[in-house]
């Protein structure tokens, strides 16, 4: 499976972006997205805005689940105290397939089971411990990107950890 993480800011600017892939069941943790649609990842995610601001008030929870879908793309969302919002685009390796009577408990294989929501959430629980960490820096202003080496590389062992 393919990943696009994005923080994306109070006024909706992105603050941080990586792309991975899976580390789990064999993956080498590179993203396979299809390069001709390489360049619709911003625009998936940033699109998926206007679900957030819907979905963000119905429930009091930090973590909204897969709030959108697009073609074989999945979008997950996170939501910080300080409307900050972490969006996660998830591409199955392939489409899912209804045609066997088993269901795959691999989380590759299924971007809306509750083995892959659970996953997601553990991520976006240790992004956000790392996301304050980063923001109570005191050169730190609110909507500022995050260019930090650091922080990158606590995204990526978080996304191996847990995708």
């Amino acid at each position: 499976m393919s990943y696009y993480f994005a923080i994306i800011g109070t006024q909706d600017n992105p603050l941080f972006e990586y792309e991975f892939g899976s580390s789990k069941q064999g993956g080498d943790g590179v993203a396979r997205f299809p390069e001709q649609a390489r360049h619709m990842n911003q625009f998936i995610v940033h699109s998926s805005l206007d679900i957030v601001e819907e979905v963000q008030w119905g429930s009091g929870q930090m973590y909204l689940k897969c709030i959108d879908r697009f073609y074989n793309n999945y979008v997950s969302c996170f939501m910080t105290g300080g409307n900050v919002k972490f969006l996660l685009l998830h591409a199955p390796s392939q489409p899912a397939t209804t045609s066997t009577s088993r269901a795959s408990t691999s989380i590759a294989a299924n971007p809306t089971s509750p083995q892959t929501e659970e996953a997601i959430k553990q991520f976006f629980t240790e992004i956000y411990e790392n996301w304050v960490k980063t923001i109570m820096n005191p050169f730190y202003q609110v909507n500022m990107e995050v260019k930090s080496p650091i922080f990158k590389s606590r995204v990526a062992a978080a996304g191996k950890k847990y995708l």
